[in-house]
């Protein structure tokens, strides 16, 4: 078994407070986030959050956001019938083009393509296995 250093009272609070913000991220992905809210979620600059979340979870706050937002338009693509319109404002987004290009970066095709792609078949695999296959990466194809 490794040995890992203890991590420090300084870095565990750090940490507890980006969890506090990127919390209130998944919570709230479909309503107006903003910077400010976040850093004062997390007791912390404006400045200092956004360097900070990057350094804890590989990702700006504005990336995750959008990240989150697409992760739930997928699951809406797949098991509903609501148009990609609904579906993009119902998750946060304010631009159709936006959530599009949006998209279109993260999952590689646009939310029409995905869904012809994606359409579920009954009984096929279960619900838990499509949605981790599915599931977005946060890293670029070689690995970064």
């Amino acid at each position: 078994m490794l040995n890992s250093p203890p991590v420090s009272r300084a870095v565990e609070e750090r940490n507890r407070r980006m969890l506090r913000a990127r919390d209130a991220m998944d919570r709230g992905y479909a309503q107006p986030l903003d910077i400010p809210t976040l850093a004062r979620i997390a007791c912390v600059s404006e400045a200092h959050f956004i360097r900070t979340f990057r350094a804890t979870f590989g990702e700006t706050p504005h990336r995750y956001l959008q990240r989150r937002r697409v992760e739930r338009s997928m699951f809406l693509l797949r098991e509903s019938d609501r148009s990609v319109t609904d579906i993009c404002f119902d998750v946060g987004f304010t631009s159709l083009g936006t959530f599009s290009r949006t998209f279109r970066e993260i999952v590689g095709q646009s939310p029409i393509a995905y869904r012809r792609s994606n359409a579920p078949v009954p009984g096929a695999v279960p619900t838990c296995f499509t949605m981790a296959w599915a599931r977005p990466s946060s890293f670029g194809e070689d690995g970064r």
